[in-house]
């Protein structure tokens, strides 16, 4: 099949995975599957799915079993992260999260609602709200779009952060009613500036008191309102339900939902966005499904797919810690994923994180190295067998072209080069010392972390 999107089957490419001769499953599309649906694989992770297969494997990843334990460690460390009043740790809480969660693509549709409805901790500088709403966002990522659009309309932060509290009857505020239509639903060309104002009177009123939403009638417009082909005496409620009722409202989701999990660029082509929006459409805008569809499809797993994003920042540092089974200091990592661009909780401007090539420059890609090797040398570092060297020995991987080969399986999702690989091998051989096996993987992983098929998942 054509990896050319604009001569790609439509019906080839939404029909389910299956593997064949062609295309058999293998540890490498089970961690393309981890690291999409997730922020990468363990080494116990590829294991199971590569005997369990595709379809299980994608079981287990949408419907993971409940974790009351894990979630309640989070709660604990969440609780003591508002009471610590600095927006500067939530990161790290975050992090802390993403890596240690049993649901790992309930955390990547976490982040990637954080990045659509993007709200920054620099102007909503109270963490509990800030918190509040990346809970909101967990709780809705994979149920009815309509109900997570709702619900961030009246989020507190998000209310603070395009200035909604100040939309009063007499002088509307515009803010939120263009970032609704523009950023949160339609898209630019599916509105005009007619419909913003007229939307802006349908959410007046809404306002916060002691940190909750409120609805404040004396400050709402209660005249007719007239957008997108629809009048009647509307409040934000029904402005939501009209926005969304417009036909560019799931084709908008389907797209962006295709750049997440699928490939940064090319944009897809029409024919390609139709049947995912179409199955948002015939399942009431719930998102579960179309996720679903879209990480078991053939599109998924074919050539277009694999390799065809740059990693983020998060997913770096994640997919890293995740892989070699380590921990290190959440704090500092988060200080260091700002540095490269993506700090959590604070994101740019409203239109979130561009991603995709943006994350690689020459400054980024230097930093994307140091960020790795900072990691692995961190005295806060911690391995789950005392050492690279031991978590390799753990999984049998001691010799040097099985220790590289281990590596590159966890660490990057296109094959390299056959004299990088030769030059990996060579920094492992005949470095067998005591302490020395460490400082050689070290070496190991640093070189890899400069290679260009690092820097993409």
């Amino acid at each position: 099949m054509s990896t050319d999107l604009t001569q790609m089957d439509s019906s080839w490419a939404w029909a389910p995975y299956q593997p064949d001769a062609k295309r058999p499953w293998s540890r490498a599309l089970a961690a393309h599957l981890y690291r999409r649906a997730g922020f990468g694989p363990t080494a116990a992770d590829l294991y199971v799915a590569a005997k369990a297969g595709p379809a299980a494997t994608l079981d287990r990843l949408c419907s993971p079993p409940p974790s009351p334990d894990f979630e309640q460690s989070v709660a604990t460390l969440a609780e003591r992260t508002a009471a610590g009043g600095s927006p500067q740790q939530l990161p790290a809480w975050w992090l802390f999260r993403m890596q240690g969660t049993p649901d790992p693509l309930l955390e990547k549709l976490t982040l990637f609602w954080h990045g659509h409805f993007a709200t920054s901790a620099a102007k909503v500088d109270k963490p509990r709200l800030m918190l509040a709403q990346n809970e909101l966002l967990r709780a809705h990522a994979r149920g009815r779009f309509e109900d997570l659009v709702r619900a961030i309309s009246r989020d507190p932060a998000m209310l603070i952060y395009l200035d909604s509290t100040s939309n009063r009857r007499i002088r509307p505020n515009e803010n939120y009613a263009r970032e609704l239509m523009e950023l949160f639903c339609l898209g630019v060309g599916n509105y005009t500036e007619h419909d913003i104002k007229e939307v802006a009177r349908a959410f007046t009123g809404w306002e916060l008191r002691a940190d909750q939403f409120a609805f404040n009638h004396i400050q709402h417009d209660t005249g007719t309102k007239s957008f997108l082909g629809s009048t009647g005496n509307f409040d934000g409620d029904d402005a939501v339900r009209v926005i969304l009722a417009q036909p560019a409202a799931p084709r908008f989701i389907a797209r962006k939902l295709i750049r997440f999990f699928v490939f940064d660029e090319p944009a897809a082509p029409d024919a390609l966005v139709e049947p995912l929006a179409q199955e948002l459409r015939d399942n009431d805008f719930q998102i579960a499904p179309a996720v679903r569809r879209l990480l078991g499809s053939n599109l998924f797993f074919c050539e277009a797919s694999v390799g065809r994003k740059v990693k983020s920042p998060v997913e770096l540092c994640v997919g890293l810690l995740r892989a070699l089974g380590a921990t290190t200091n959440l704090v500092k990592a988060a200080q260091g994923l700002s540095e490269l661009g993506q700090g959590l909780f604070f994101p740019p401007n409203v239109k979130g994180w561009d991603g995709g090539r943006a994350w690689i420059n020459s400054s980024t890609l230097l930093g994307r190295a140091n960020f790795v090797v900072r990691t692995l040398l961190a005295g806060e570092t911690r391995f789950q067998h005392g050492g690279l060297a031991g978590t390799l020995a753990s999984a049998g991987a001691t010799a040097p072209d099985a220790t590289v080969d281990w590596l590159l399986d966890l660490l990057v999702a296109v094959p390299v080069p056959g004299e990088a690989r030769t030059a990996l091998v060579a920094l492992v051989k005949g470095r067998d010392g005591p302490g020395e096996r460490d400082r050689a993987l070290n070496d190991v992983v640093h070189a890899i972390s400069t290679l260009p098929e690092f820097q993409l998942t």
